[in-house]
């Protein structure tokens, strides 16, 4: 019988150690996705890099803390994206003297950071 409590053991170590792995492996998804993202602000190719990274980890993601930092990371790009859009008209409007598209990039940091802290934290994201 103790043969068969160790087996059992060993199999639950193994279960809980792929459950770390996959945790560990899916913060460090969730980091480079709010690094990108905050580079996207300097370099479009960042915005992209970190959607595409955020949509393909979401699946992969279910379930867990780091589910809701993929989704905040989606659904600020495309908030953001609307945003910038439409900050953009009273910026041409005003031959570009009021930036107001910084708006929406500022806005779309502080989500960025937030998420972050967050993630660091170990906490999910509303």
């Amino acid at each position: 019988m103790s043969n068969a409590s160790t087996g059992d053991g060993t199999a639950r170590n193994e279960i809980a150690r792929d459950a770390t792995a996959r945790d560990e492996s899916l913060r460090k998804y969730a980091m480079l996705g709010y690094a990108l993202h905050l580079l996207g602000l300097v370099s479009i190719i960042g915005f992209v890099v970190g959607l595409i990274v955020a949509y393909v980890k979401r699946d992969d993601a279910r379930g867990t803390v780091y589910e809701s930092h993929f989704r905040w990371q989606t659904r600020s790009f495309w908030w953001a994206l609307l945003w910038f859009a439409l900050l953009m008209i009273p910026t041409l409007l005003t031959i570009g003297f009021v930036p107001f598209f910084v708006i929406a990039q500022v806005w779309f940091a502080y989500r960025m950071i937030k998420g972050w802290l967050r993630l660091n934290d170990g906490r999910a994201v509303p």
